[in-house]
């Protein structure tokens, strides 16, 4: 199959504004004729909804929380990007495209990214309406933050609890729509297949996480906005709940899956404190703008931080990247911690940790200015490790936190699978190999408010579609499977919880397609994963039924798509001989430990294609063209 981006001819800041103009419309009246299904309440999947919705579609909205204020996105802390240049610091459109491109190392879309830099304006605008409470300056502007991989100041932010309040802002505009009838809201909802006829994606089946009943729900397009995949991992950022298996379901139905190796580690994230350990904290990158990141010079030296005369302490950062210091991107911030722990001058019990202190910023600012900008960042951590960090610095390492690939999307946000469409984390559109910070909420509301209500117009206009009911085969055929593999799982009757399973996997995913990888860690990580895919059939234990309210089933499905989605993550890692961004493969560096990319082989998208569960996925590719901006070696130098 010939990958085609669908991006628009022409100059690059006339692209989208061209595109709009030549995508068919739905009228008003033909619009009440139209069932959407959105699956996903975060800030892409609610934004959407609610936008589809005002237009005048019919949608239903499923999330698998008990309340779309739940989503995902309300972690989000440290702000969304926008290019208004409120700092006057000489940001831009072009500077906010440019910025991004070398950010996600070269690997990313052009024509996406600079659509995401022109809209990005706009939902700041539509987030002030809707009453967002933006922090401002004492003249009443909206207040700016600088964040990695950027020397402007351009992150818009409440506080440490952006995501929470772009949420409620979404939810509000969902929440007007369902109280005028335009949006079903089905809660509780696990969304177990895809359901394709005449090969366009027309419904979805899902389980009723509450009572075990198997639904089935048709439409004439399918919007998927159900976030990454980093729980892979196990131990992540993530909501205990994130999960890949809508977006894996979509991929064995004819979505292709492109760039799943690309993870991106977040560097200032709470370290790991036990075996058994369930989730990781992540505190925002935004503390790099006043926070300095050290360790001590000696390795092995275990003195408390304030006994370490400043002459004693290595500043790494601000030293081997003297033009960006600590607000480097979060892949280099993130290599360079290992790299300093791997030395021996990690601190804390474990040498897993580096130190992010604030004594320089209080002392300049004082407390109560640190306060007014972090304070409920400080006090979570407060809350988790019992340290005081306006008295003592932070102790923070690298976590896995944002996935840039997902399923492969063209311009229109439309998969491989015509009338599946895929928004936010869970496609690959907009960041490359590394995603800058502030820039995930800066997507899935772009994505929402204002892509996709133009492009699946475009699509339902210029498409025929027959009639379809639940009653066709197709229906009953995906309702049958999924019976199917559910009461396989309840019949393995095993000895090892779904829990034990996953746990294995990650220290597996993290070991070897991590931080770092190596090609014949790689190599081992693959054999591993077949293995423990083969004892999971055999040995798992999924105690219950599925006729109630299960959640050992429900994380069973869970893990056996993360075991299954593990080995194409692995695959795609082996197959790309380079590093870039957040695919770092320590055979292919630089001298100086950086990643080293293989322009003239590896400038590509790679989406794969399920090809069965025996097969090995067949591997496509999208050649990526640079016309505006030079591939060069990253620098932040």
């Amino acid at each position: 199959m010939q990958l085609d981006s669908k991006a628009p001819g022409g100059p690059l800041p006339e692209k989208w504004d061209k595109h709009l103009f030549e995508l068919k419309l739905v009228n008003p009246a033909n619009k009440r004729k139209f069932e959407i299904i959105v699956v996903g309440t975060g800030l892409a999947g609610g934004s959407a909804s609610a936008t589809l919705a005002e237009l005048g579609y019919n949608v239903k909205t499923f999330c698998i929380q008990d309340s779309p204020r739940r989503a995902h996105s309300i972690a989000a802390q440290g702000g969304i990007n926008a290019a208004k240049n409120y700092s006057n610091d000489g940001d831009s459109i072009r500077r906010l495209f440019y910025d991004t491109i070398k950010g996600g190392d070269y690997r990313s879309r052009e024509a996406n990214v600079y659509r995401l830099a022109q809209v990005s304006n706009n939902i700041i605008d539509q987030c002030v309406a809707q009453g967002v409470p933006f922090a401002r300056e004492y003249g009443g502007l909206l207040a700016n933050r600088s964040f990695g991989g950027a020397q402007v100041s351009r992150t818009f932010y409440a506080r440490g609890q952006t995501g929470q309040q772009l949420l409620i802002g979404a939810y509000s505009a969902l929440s007007r729509q369902i109280a005028v009838g335009k949006v079903t809201m089905f809660t509780r909802r696990d969304m177990l297949d895809l359901v394709l006829v005449n090969g366009k994606a027309r419904g979805i089946v899902t389980r009723n996480l509450v009572n075990g009943s198997i639904e089935t729900h048709v439409a004439d397009a399918v919007v998927l906005a159900t976030g990454g995949y980093g729980n892979t991992f196990y131990l992540s950022t993530n909501a205990m709940a994130s999960n890949v298996s809508a977006a894996f379901n979509a991929y064995k139905k004819g979505a292709f899956f492109a760039n799943p190796c690309y993870t991106q580690i977040h560097p200032t994230c709470i370290p790991v404190h036990g075996t058994y350990q369930s989730k990781l904290t992540l505190m925002s990158e935004s503390l790099r703008n006043d926070g300095r990141v050290w360790v001590p010079k000696n390795p092995g030296d275990k003195r408390h931080p304030g006994q370490i005369p400043e002459s004693e302490r290595d500043y790494y950062l601000e030293n081997k990247y003297p033009s960006f210091g600590n607000l480097v991107p979060r892949d280099v911030a993130s290599r360079n911690a290992k790299l300093q722990c791997d030395l021996g001058k990690g601190v804390g019990e474990t040498g897993l940790a580096v130190y992010l202190d604030f004594q320089d910023a209080i002392r300049r600012d004082g407390k109560a200015v640190i306060a007014k900008k972090y304070g409920n960042l400080f006090q979570m951590y407060e809350k988790i490790t019992a340290d005081n960090p306006y008295e003592t610095p932070m102790m923070i390492y690298p976590a896995v936190h944002y996935t840039m690939g997902g399923l492969w999307v063209d311009y229109n946000l439309m998969s491989t699978i015509p009338g599946l469409f895929v928004l936010g984390e869970a496609n690959f559109s907009d960041h490359g190999a590394n995603r800058l910070g502030a820039s995930a909420l800066m997507q899935g509301l772009a994505d929402g408010y204002f892509v996709i209500p133009y492009t699946i117009g475009g699509y339902l206009a210029g498409t025929k579609l027959e009639k379809v009911s639940a009653d066709d085969t197709a229906f009953k055929a995906a309702v049958e499977a999924v019976e199917m593999r559910i009461k396989k799982m309840l019949s393995i009757g095993g000895k090892r919880t779904v829990d034990d399973f996953h746990r294995q996997l990650g220290n597996i995913m993290w070991e070897y397609c991590g931080m770092a990888r190596t090609d014949n860690g790689l190599a081992k990580a693959k054999d591993l994963i077949a293995d423990l895919q083969v004892e999971f059939w055999e040995n798992v234990l999924v105690s219950g039924s599925g006729s109630q309210f299960n959640q050992s089933l429900e994380k069973a499905g869970r893990v056996a798509d993360f075991i299954e989605f593990g080995k194409l993550m692995v695959t795609d890692a082996m197959a790309r001989k380079e590093s870039c961004g957040g695919h770092f493969n320590e055979d292919y560096q630089t001298e100086e430990n950086e990643a080293k990319r293989d322009d003239e082989n590896f400038c590509h998208v790679a989406a794969w294609e399920y090809a069965g569960d025996e097969n090995e996925p067949n591997f496509h590719k999208e050649a990526l063209h640079f016309e505006n901006v030079e591939l060069t070696q990253r620098s932040y130098k």
